[in-house]
């Protein structure tokens, strides 16, 4: 009987250590976010069946380690299909220990939501989008990248 506590006990820690809820946004939602003044926002668009997306999580795991406490947030946005929402996506959240908070974009039209991210993204994954709205600044890229280059960026604006 103890022994079925005990493991009850750590399978809660466990999951509430690596699990997260993942909540559900709409394009405007997700535009709204990005738009505080006070934060510059690291937002990268990714899915679980994405081979280079998945490759380059830990580099969003280290931003986010780097700029804690910092006015910096990495929001990392999941494309994955409805079916995969909830439960895949957060058992693949929780397996891959990804530190940043993660949506779920809720959208099916690319053509109504992508020119809310940026005009020149053609819809390939994974992308990145950098916004510092207190200073009007916007940066997107299409394709992997590394902490060091997000970093790069990162410090020039916080420098400002």
């Amino acid at each position: 009987m103890r022994g079925s506590i005990l493991v009850a006990i750590l399978l809660m820690i466990a999951t509430h250590s690596f699990g997260q809820t993942t909540p559900a946004y709409k394009i405007d939602d997700l535009v709204n976010r990005v738009s505080n003044k006070d934060t510059i926002y690291v937002v990268n668009f990714w899915a679980t069946w994405c081979g280079p997306c998945v490759k380059e999580l830990p580099e969003f795991n280290t931003i986010h380690e780097q700029y804690s406490g910092k006015p910096v947030k990495v929001l990392m946005v999941s494309l994955d299909f409805k079916e995969a929402y909830p439960k895949k996506l957060e058992g693949f959240i929780s397996r891959k220990k990804m530190k940043p908070e993660v949506v779920w974009l809720n959208e099916t039209n690319a053509n109504e939501f992508i020119p809310k991210i940026d005009n020149s993204w053609s819809g390939s994954i994974p992308a990145t989008a950098i916004y510092n709205s207190g200073k009007d600044y916007r940066i997107f890229n299409e394709g992997i990248v590394t902490a060091q280059q997000i970093s790069s960026i990162l410090e020039k604006q916080l420098a400002h």
